[in-house]
């Protein structure tokens, strides 16, 4: 039986994500390990699904310096510094930003354990736990969208424009709900045929289907180690008299070096987040969230409100939130401190089974 609102965007979101996890890259053998996250990006765009494809020796290193991501500021640190101690100055290059949130970041990485730091004669000396690993080969940007009806496919047509002028990605991809007809819908859709397109059965019946996808456009590969264009405005025919609006699109150049931090960035996000963590921004503590099968994976369901819920719907504000009666979180195994924190464990072990550590290796 179906999920009420399991055909939902959300799901299929979730959908692709667990698809991606298991069969990326598709229609090739897999040759690299890979990570997949969603709601990422930059602040003017954030991407439905973002798979990192990593060197698995590299991915493993990186495992050394924590669960948590590293942000520019700790990758400026932990990526220059020495393997012998040194004051902290002589080390490291001018960040180009004033020297104490340089300080700042070495007395946070050194009490994660991510670079480790001394005081000798009054000056901040630094040595690395070991070198930070090059262990991202190649960014890939889905956007979902199930279903493509008119608006849905001129405002997606507009952010994968975005993305190819970008080049932020190695690869951008729009994955749809498959229909089965002869032609699919998204391919008579004015996308970029830089995009690849993937037609996907989001099966949401018994936890025993699997979700599936076909390519049926295959993208080509964006320049990520060339300047990028980012548009910052885009003529709207609806605003003109006729129809069409003949004025010029705004732009601007973005160089190298910042498309190689905000992927570096995006990286880092896409490890410590993975795409199971939606539930961080949801209520798990509240007595009528629970996680139920669909397809091949679970979702966030409201027994309240019976059907799969999102993010937006599942707060505090939300007029049936109950918290979860005390006795509940008293209770030992299998539930151990309440269903919630149970749902949060569960999503909790297999994002971790996706993201190796040291003691893997």
């Amino acid at each position: 039986m179906t999920l009420p609102g399991a055909d939902a965007e959300f799901p299929f979101e979730l959908a692709v994500c667990r698809w991606a996890e298991r069969e990326w890259p598709p229609g090739r053998e897999r040759d690299s390990a890979v990570l997949v996250a969603r709601q990422l990006g930059t602040r003017d765009r954030r991407w439905d699904t973002v798979v990192v494809e990593c060197d698995l020796a590299g991915l493993t290193a990186r495992g050394a310096f924590g669960e948590r991501a590293l942000s520019s500021n700790d990758l400026h640190v932990v990526r220059n510094a020495p393997a012998d101690w040194t004051y902290y100055r002589d080390a490291l290059p001018d960040p180009g930003y004033p020297w104490r949130y340089v300080r700042e970041a070495i007395h946070a990485l050194s009490a994660r354990g991510a670079i480790e730091h001394r005081k000798r004669g009054g000056r901040i000396e630094i040595r690395r736990i070991g070198p930070y690993p090059d262990w991202v080969r190649r960014i890939v940007a889905v956007e979902n969208k199930p279903d493509l009806d008119r608006k849905a496919a001129d405002v997606l047509a507009d952010q994968v424009e975005t993305d190819v002028a970008l080049s932020l990605a190695d690869e951008a991809w729009v994955a749809t709900r498959s229909t089965d007809d002869r032609v699919e819908p998204a391919l008579l859709e004015g996308l970029p045929v830089e995009a690849g397109i993937l037609a996907v059965d989001d099966a949401v019946g018994t936890e025993a289907e699997r979700t599936t996808a076909d390519v049926v456009w295959h993208p080509r590969s964006l320049a990520v180690d060339d300047p990028g264009t980012r548009v910052l405005e885009n003529p709207d025919a609806a605003d003109s008299t006729d129809g069409f609006d003949a004025s010029a699109a705004r732009f601007e150049y973005v160089d190298v070096d910042w498309k190689r931090e905000k992927r570096a960035a995006i990286a880092e996000r896409a490890y410590e987040r993975g795409w199971r963590s939606y539930v961080d921004a949801m209520r798990p503590d509240c007595r009528h969230f629970a996680l139920e099968a669909a397809g091949d994976g679970l979702v966030p369901f409201c027994e309240a409100k019976d059907r799969c819920q999102t993010s937006a719907q599942c707060r505090g504000a939300c007029g049936d939130f109950e918290p979860e009666p005390p006795a509940w979180r008293q209770r030992g195994w299998p539930i151990d401190g309440g269903p919630g924190k149970g749902a949060r464990r569960v999503l909790e072990r297999r994002q971790q089974r996706r993201r190796p550590t040291p003691d893997d290796a």
